[in-house]
C-alpha cells in the first residue's frame, strides 16, 4: 500500500541545487536507506518527506490517516526531565500501543533501570538511545531516522538493528553505518548532483548496481562520441542542407552534439598529507586511574604504544573512552598515574564533537589559520588546494561556515586535524556525520598512515578496517586487550559465552549419556592470520631497506646533514624490525600450538 508520494520536488540552499524535479514514493513495507556525500541534501530530503520542511517546487502527498515520526540527527532534550518522563512524553500512549509496560521493558533493556536519572546527566550516546527508544515506541506508519547510530555503542546498534528489522511499517533513514544499511534496508536511494537514483536492493547490491550504472553511462558516452566524430566529418565535408533528408541529418547532429556530455563522476575526497617524524620514544600510559564520584572509569591502566600501532577502544556509552582520550591529550587530569610523551610526539585529535567553529568565519580562513601550505606526497599544496581535495570548491571556500551542512563541518574539521601533520592520530567517533565515500577514503589513508593510530568508535565496519588490537572497557574501570578487529573481538566473546551457557544448564539425570567436554581450540584471529601470511615478506623488506640505508650512509660520509637524516631513518627501521621480529616469534609459537591440537 502506498503511504507517500513526492512529485517534482526541487530544493535550493543558498546557491546549491540539492534536488531538481525529483520523484519519490514509499510503500508500507519499504525500508529505505538514503546515501550520498555530505552536503548533497540527505537530511533535507528526509525533512521534506516528513513534512518538517517545504520544497521550493513540487508536492509531497501523504495518506489522510498516515502517521509520521521524524527523529532528527541531533534531537533536543528538555531540561529537568527524567528518562522515564521523556519516554512518556514523546512515546505517548496512543491507541493503547505504547504502555508503561513497554516503556519499562525498554528502559531495563537499555540499562536505565526505572529511568529516574535526569537526561542532562547522561552521555550523548545514552541520550540518543533514549530518543530512539521513544521514537520506536511511538505509533506511526512511517518512521524517519537521521543518523540513528551516531553516538550509540555497538550493543545499542545491534539492539536497534534487531528492532528495525522486526518493526512493521515503513522506514526511511540516513546513516553512514554500512553493516547497518546492509542488514536493515531493502532499498537504497542515492542523491547525486540533485538527482535521485533508486536501487531495489541492500547496500552491497547498491554498490554493485551503482558501478554498473556508471560503467553503462560511460559506455553510452563513448559510443555517442564516436558517432559524433563521424557526423562531424560529414558536416565538415560541406554537406549542404538542400534536401529534407540532409536537414534531418543536420538536426540529428545538433541534438547529438548537445546531449553527448561526459558523465559527471562523484567528487572524491583526496587525503594526502605528510606526518611528522616519530622517534623511538612515543606515548606511554602508566597506571592511569580516573573516577567521577564513586564511579571508576579507568583503573590502573598501563600501555606503551609502539610505532605503527593500530589500537581501537570499545565499550558502552559513558564507560570512559572519551575521558581516557582527553587524559592522553592533557585535557583531563588522571587521579593516579601519568602520561609520558616522547620528544617528537605530535598528536592530532579529532574529537567526538567538533571544536568550536565560528559560524561567521569563511571556510578558507579557518584552514589558513592552521597552515597556508602543507607538505604532501605531491609536494607543497596551498590551503585552497587542500580544500578542493576535500570537495570544497571555489564558491564554498569563500562561504561562511554557517552555510555548511553538519557533515561538511565534520569534513572541514578533519582536514584541519590532518593538516597539522600529526604522528599520533586520535580519532574519537570519527564516523559520526561523515558520508560513506569519505569514510572509505579515510580508511585507505589510515592503512598507509606511518604513525600511531588510536580509534574510539562504535562503527563495526570502521574498526574492522582500521584496528588490529582492541581494548574493551569491561566494567569497574578494567580494560581487557584483544588481538584483531571488531569481528575478531565479537567472535572471542561468543566463544567465551558458550561454556558459561552450558554451565547454567541443569545436569542430566544419572544414567544418561555423559556429554563430551568441549575445550575451546586455539586458532588465529583474522588479524593474526593476515600477519602470519605476510610477516616474513615484511621482515625481508625492512632488512633490505636497512642494507640500502647502510650503502647510502657510506656514500654520504661527508654530507653531515644528509648523514644525520639517514642515521635517524635507519634507527627507525631497526626499531620497526625489532617489533616485527617479536611479532614473528609470537605468531610462530602460536602456529605450533595450533598444529599440536590436530
Amino acid at each position: 500500500m502506498n503511504l507517500l508520494t513526492a512529485k517534482g520536488i526541487s530544493k535550493t540552499y543558498t546557491d546549491r541545487k540539492l534536488l531538481v524535479q525529483e520523484d519519490f514514493s514509499l510503500e508500507d513495507t519499504d525500508k529505505v536507506g538514503i546515501v550520498g556525500i555530505n552536503g548533497t541534501g540527505k537530511s533535507t530530503l528526509l525533512r521534506i518527506l516528513a513534512g518538517a520542511e517545504e520544497p521550493d517546487e513540487g508536492e509531497v502527498v501523504r495518506g489522510s490517516k498516515v502517521l509520521v515520526r521524524l527523529l532528527p540527527q541531533n534531537p533536543e532534550f528538555p531540561a529537568g526531565m527524567t528518562v522515564r518522563e521523556y519516554m512518556r512524553e514523546y512515546a505517548g500512549e496512543k491507541d493503547g500501543w505504547s504502555t508503561e509496560g513497554d516503556i519499562g521493558s525498554v528502559l531495563i533493556r537499555l540499562g536505565f533501570g526505572e529511568g529516574k536519572e535526569l537526561l542532562e546527566h547522561l552521555s550523548g550516546g545514552q541520550r540518543k538511545a533514549v530518543a530512539l527508544a521513544a521514537a520506536l515506541l511511538s505509533p506511526c506508519d512511517i518512521l524517519f531516522l537521521d543518523e540513528p547510530t551516531n553516538h550509540l555503542n555497538v550493543d545499542m546498534v545491534l539492539w536497534l538493528e534487531g528492532m528495525l528489522r522486526q518493526r512493521k511499517g515503513a522506514l526511511v533513514m540516513v546513516t553512514h553505518d554500512r553493516y547497518f544499511l546492509d542488514r536493515v534496508c531493502s532499498r537504497i536511494v542515492e542523491i547525486d548532483k540533485g538527482r535521485l537514483y533508486h536501487y531495489q536492493t541492500n547496500f552491497s547490491g547498491f554498490l554493485e548496481a551503482k558501478a554498473e550504472r556508471e560503467e553503462q553511462e560511460l559506455a553510452t558516452y563513448r559510443k555517442n562520441k564516436n558517432i559524433l566524430r563521424i557526423e562531424l566529418e560529414w558536416m565538415r565535408r560541406g554537406a549542404r542542407a538542400r534536401s529534407t533528408k540532409q536537414k534531418a541529418h543536420i538536426q540529428r547532429y545538433e541534438e547529438l552534439k548537445e546531449n553527448t556530455k561526459a558523465p559527471v563522476q562523484d567528487g572524491k575526497v583526496q587525503i594526502s598529507t605528510a606526518s611528522s617524524r616519530l622517534g623511538k620514544k612515543t606515548l606511554e600510559l602508566r597506571g592511569i586511574t580516573k573516577r567521577f564520584g564513586e564511579k571508576i572509569l579507568v583503573e590502573d591502566f598501563s600501555y606503551a604504544f609502539r610505532r605503527q600501532d593500530r589500537i581501537g577502544f570499545v565499550g558502552a556509552n559513558g564507560c570512559g573512552k572519551t575521558t581516557l582520550m582527553k587524559i592522553i591529550m592533557g585535557l583531563e587530569t588522571p587521579d593516579e598515574g601519568e602520561v609520558i610523551l616522547g620528544p617528537t610526539v605530535k598528536i592530532g585529535y579529532f574529537s567526538q564533537e567538533n571544536e568550536y567553529l565560528d559560524p561567521q568565519e569563511k571556510v578558507i580562513d579557518y584552514i589558513r589559520d592552521t597552515a597556508e601550505y602543507v607538505k604532501t606526497e605531491d609536494g607543497m599544496v596551498s590551503a585552497s588546494g587542500m580544500l578542493e581535495r576535500f570537495l570544497f570548491d571555489g564558491a564554498l571556500q569563500h562561504a561562511r561556515i554557517e552555510k555548511l551542512s553538519g557533515g561538511e563541518k565534520r569534513r572541514l574539521y578533519l582536514l584541519k586535524v590532518l593538516m597539522e601533520a600529526p604522528n599520533i592520530l586520535i580519532l574519537d567517533e570519527p564516523t559520526n556525520d561523515l558520508d560513506i565515500q569519505t569514510l572509505a577514503i579515510l580508511e585507505d589513508y589510515l592503512e598507509q598512515f606511518p604513525g600511531i593510530l588510536i580509534v574510539v568508535s562504535h562503527d563495526r565496519y570502521f574498526l574492522d578496517k582500521t584496528a588490529d588490537r582492541l581494548f574493551a572497557f569491561e566494567g569497574g574501570g578494567k580494560l581487557r586487550q584483544y588481538e584483531g578487529g571488531y569481528s575478531d573481538y565479537l567472535e572471542i566473546h561468543k566463544m567465551e559465552e558458550k561454556p558459561e551457557a552450558a554451565a547454567g544448564k541443569k545436569e542430566k539425570p544419572a544414567g544418561g549419556k555423559n556429554e563430551k567436554i568441549r575445550v575451546r581450540k586455539l586458532k588465529f584471529t583474522w588479524q593474526e592470520q593476515r600477519d602470519y601470511e605476510t610477516i616474513e615478506m615484511d621482515i625481508a623488506g625492512i632488512e633490505e631497506k636497512i642494507l640500502e640505508l647502510d650503502r647510502l650512509i657510506e656514500a654520504s660520509a661527508t654530507d653531515f646533514v644528509k648523514l644525520n637524516s639517514l642515521m635517524e631513518e635507519k634507527a627507525d627501521q631497526e626499531a620497526l624490525l625489532e617489533e616485527k621480529m617479536e611479532r614473528y616469534v609470537y605468531l610462530c609459537d602460536l602456529a605450533d600450538r595450533i598444529a599440536e591440537q590436530s
